[in-house]
């Protein structure tokens, strides 16, 4: 079945641009370097030559990041399988971690380097270096094998962002197994089935963790999720106080981590790998059926992510990146190997970004000398209420950038991030791509001038096009995101199930990946996302993209956010219904109400008028800020919600069910 396509309309088009880079920082940049180095002029060129020559550019990339390899590959990629298929690295031997860790710690002058900086809400902070994380992590890759793990085996990783999370995450991959990252706000039943369809014999969970001062429970959870699971061995974590949180603990299964980890030895060897060997499986969400299991190899994954950061966002040896992000999400996994390949420093927190006050995370920023931090819009949209003040008690000096990604950007919060935390003269480097692509599809960089809510384009080696329903290029107007050519972080299909990976992404228009964005292409080359095309809203024979509808309704002052849906109307097929949560002080709801229906009307035309306007105390949102559209359609139709193993607070339901 072709896709359905929204209606051209003015947003995004016809923007001014907002930043423009200067001469100086673009010759100094990491990209900029890479192409002269290439002798290619731009990133067009850049692209253009990425796409009809992969093997050419992904050995270049290999080259600029550093990437040591035990065996050299013969090819650097095979095709034989078809565009589906891929094999990189071919013949080629590499555990990743001879390339986060251990070419780090022969060197005595980068042995030093901080690799990790950790953070808890109640404001204790940990400083690692990369020769303390190789002594950590090879005490639990002893640990491990002491326990009885071999190469191949799976251990899920039930826990906060703590250091321990990241020890087990390399201990795991440095033992030659695979890490089955795990959300740590699911509930058991999501849990035990990714267990059991990894085939799980480890695992690694905390006690708990603290959230705005309150302690939540995982080991409970993880118990429950245990029973008749393939799990043989857990290895519990006491992230927080043993009498704050119910810990049992089943004799034969179930060991502390400081019984077993610190009395091993600090040194221990990196198992020998095949580049494409997996490291990784890693969930992605759907709304309903079998979770589906993305499975990421050494070579693949890893140097993506290492690759974006350091071509697209240009982080440098020794600075410092703060994503807010739970290894349940691709970002944490990215995090570490983008950051640990470069050389550069993570930071990671575990609490809420804005506990005990707004200014937390501004706070952060100056304490650690953030260089690039990621967000998400939703975040932004939840501060602005709150005014500059919290932005302004803190020396932001250190940052370079702003990286966002998880929803679109609407112009206003786009444009008060960049005024009040870049002081209207650094980047928001927009990031766009998914579980599956390993990070990033589109990006800003340093080298492109910016418009509100734009991505300067391609992230070099993704071949991306924007197209019709034929698979036709298309400018000035929505169509649907695509990849043309495989990239090395592709993901190498779905754990247990080729039909469902090739349906999902393959079979939708020949020869393309089909990621499932509406997207478009303005004047100026610059590039938007404007949100799910499976979220897409026709009423009438009218389309549009929910997050069209929400820039405009966001624009009203009384309005902190808003949820844009589609519901059944027996003459027109749709109608359009928005949620929105008020604004502190928003007093007259009647008069919103009203402003509202009367903002998407003159925006987006009569037929668009909206059927209905709720007011809610909250959305239903993922513990990564994306707003759970279908979960609002369904409660709004009185309908099963489906998998709602994603969704943070449960509660946001009854929000919306008791909206006015």
């Amino acid at each position: 079945m072709s896709p359905e396509f929204p209606d051209s309309r003015p947003f995004p088009f016809g923007q001014k641009i907002a930043w423009t880079p200067d001469e100086t920082l673009i010759r100094d940049t990491n990209l900029h370097r890479f192409m002269t180095r290439h002798g290619v002029e731009s990133t067009e060129e850049l692209n253009h030559r990425a796409a009809s020559d992969p093997a050419w550019f992904w050995a270049a990339v290999f080259e600029d990041l550093g990437v040591e390899f035990r065996v050299p590959w013969t090819s650097v990629v095979d095709l034989t399988g078809g565009p589906e298929f891929p094999v990189w690295c071919v013949d080629g031997r590499m555990n990743i971690v001879d390339n986060l860790l251990d070419r780090w710690v022969r060197d005595p002058s980068t042995a030093t380097r901080e690799a990790l900086r950790a953070e808890r809400e109640d404001g204790t902070i940990r400083v690692l270096t990369f020769d303390d994380l190789n002594l950590e992590v090879s005490r639990c890759s002893n640990a491990l094998h002491e326990l009885g793990f071999e190469r191949g085996d799976v251990a899920a990783l039930f826990m906060p962002m703590t250091v321990e999370l990241i020890v087990a995450f390399l201990a795991v991959i440095k033992s030659g197994g695979r890490i089955l990252p795990l959300f740590s706000g699911y509930g058991a039943e999501a849990v035990r089935t990714r267990l059991d369809d990894a085939g799980a014999r480890f695992m690694f969970v905390s006690n708990g963790f603290r959230r705005r001062g309150k302690v939540v429970g995982m080991k409970p959870v993880a118990d429950e999720a245990l029973d008749s699971s393939s799990v043989e061995q857990v290895v519990v974590v006491a992230s927080v106080d043993r009498a704050d949180v119910d810990t049992a603990m089943r004799a034969g299964r179930d060991l502390w981590w400081h019984d077993v980890v610190p009395r091993q030895d600090p040194e221990a060897p990196t198992v020998d790998t095949s580049a494409e060997d997996p490291l990784m499986i890693i969930y992605t969400s759907g709304t309903t059926g079998r979770p589906k299991g993305a499975v990421h190899t050494h070579c693949g994954f890893p140097i993506k992510g290492a690759q974006d950061m350091s071509h697209a966002m240009d982080v440098r040896p020794g600075e410092v990146m703060y994503w807010m992000s739970d290894m349940g999400w691709m970002m944490g996994p990215w995090l570490v190997f983008g950051t640990m390949l470069i050389g550069a420093t993570m930071v990671i927190y575990e609490g809420a970004p804005d506990y005990p006050d707004i200014d937390r995370t501004w706070a952060m920023v100056e304490r650690h000398r953030v260089t690039h931090l990621g967000l998400s819009p939703v975040f932004v949209r939840a501060l602005m209420p709150h005014g500059a003040d919290p932005v302004r008690r803190h020396d932001l000096s250190s940052l370079r950038a702003a990286c966002s990604t998880g929803s679109p950007w609407d112009p206003e919060s786009w444009r008060w991030l960049f005024a009040n935390v870049l002081e209207s003269r650094k980047p928001i480097l927009n990031y766009t791509g998914g579980t599956e692509i390993s990070g990033g599809i589109l990006c800003g960089n340093f080298l492109t001038p910016m418009k509100p809510c734009s991505f300067s384009g391609p992230v070099p080696g993704m071949d991306a096009d924007v197209v019709d329903e034929s698979g036709r290029p298309v400018r000035g107007a929505v169509g649907e995101l695509v990849i043309r050519t495989p990239w090395i972080g592709m993901t190498r299909g779905f754990l247990n199930d080729r039909e469902r990976y090739l349906d999902s992404y393959w079979r939708k228009m020949d020869g393309l990946w089909v990621h499932g964005d509406f997207a478009a292409i303005d004047e100026d080359g610059l590039w938007y996302l404007l949100g799910r095309s499976d979220d897409t809203i026709k009423v009438a024979g009218k389309r549009v993209g929910p997050a069209e509808v929400e820039a405009v309704v966001t624009r009203l002052a009384g309005v902190a956010e808003c949820a844009a849906i589609g519901v059944p109307d027996d003459i027109k097929g749709e109608t359009l219904v928005v949620y929105c949560v008020p604004s502190a002080g928003a007093e007259d709801l009647a008069d919103l109400r009203h402003a509202v229906m009367t903002r998407v009307t003159d925006a987006l035309g009569k037929p668009l008028k909206p059927a209905g306007v709720y007011f809610a105390s909250s959305l239903p949102k993922t513990r990564n800020a994306k707003v759970m559209r279908r979960v609002i359609r369904s409660t709004h139709l009185g309908q099963d919600p489906g998998n709602l193993t994603a969704l943070e607070d449960p509660s946001a339901i009854d929000d919306i069910r008791n909206a006015t």
